[in-house]
């Protein structure tokens, strides 16, 4: 890629000191734009690509900006020295990136170029020729793997699984570290059932593969309220510390390397 520099998108947020998505520290950048309507999702602010207007603390804040790779770079390598003593860099975050492929590409390539550790978090929810232009870019491939019943997968976030779950086991195969994450939400797949059956998919796509279930979190109700929009889950509350315990076991039985959080 010619100027990979210069390629320009659309972004949200920079969130530095991140321990949580990738190795070591991390700073994540934050895509707008992205192909699912999760209920539940903590970035509400990241679905549409559109520039946004939302209401926090009172005030009214612009969500989204366009930016270079280089303007990006160039806030990303203000922490080198942390990411030289941990092994940490840059994750790519949404939304999803792989609505802005272009972009997402650039950041990585100049990343490697940089020297950094490279991550994204991503449904996978894209044509696989698309992915695998970020692969050769690409260190951590954090991957959501929601539910494997479409229906399900399609009353909750608006799509079907089959592009994800047919991406999920090429990726297996392709990508340097993938990682799965299933966010635990209650009604929707935290039944020993259900992890029970992501679980066995993952395993059979990637036998001792890591999984990694994230408990929901009610963290960015409030942005709902501030875009106007409704949050319809709000009926539902966190899993307890012994419901995730018990589903790490249910995961843990198909020889996964599972943990709680990520």
């Amino acid at each position: 890629m010619e100027d990979y520099l210069n390629v320009r998108g659309r972004i949200f947020d920079i969130q530095k000191f991140s321990v949580h998505d990738g190795p070591g520290v991390r700073t994540i950048v934050f895509l707008k734009g992205c192909v699912l309507r999760c209920r539940w999702c903590c970035n509400p602010e990241s679905q549409r690509y559109e520039i946004e207007q939302m209401q926090q603390g009172g005030k009214l804040k612009t969500i989204g900006r366009d930016v270079t790779v280089g303007e990006v770079m160039d806030e990303v390598d203000k922490d080198r020295i942390y990411y030289a003593y941990s092994g940490g860099g840059l994750t790519l975050s949404g939304g999803e990136c792989l609505c802005q492929p272009e972009f997402a590409e650039a950041l990585l390539h100049a990343a490697k170029e940089y020297g950094y550790s490279t991550a994204i978090e991503s449904t996978a929810c894209a044509p696989i020729d698309t992915i695998r232009k970020l692969l050769p870019y690409l260190d951590t491939y954090l991957m959501d793997i929601k539910h494997v019943d479409p229906e399900k997968h399609k009353a909750f976030t608006t799509r079907d699984n089959g592009l994800i779950l047919e991406n999920a086991r090429i990726l297996a195969k392709e990508a340097k570290h993938l990682i799965i994450r299933v966010p635990v939400i209650p009604t929707f797949n935290d039944t020993p059932e259900e992890i029970a059956a992501i679980s066995k998919f993952v395993a059979e796509i990637m036998p001792h593969g890591e999984i990694n279930l994230l408990p929901y979190h009610r963290l960015g109700l409030d942005k709902y309220a501030g875009l106007g929009r409704p949050y319809t889950l709000d009926y539902i509350s966190p899993p307890t510390d012994g419901k995730m315990q018990e589903l790490l076991a249910v995961a843990e039985q198909y020889g996964l390397q599972a943990k709680i959080g990520g």
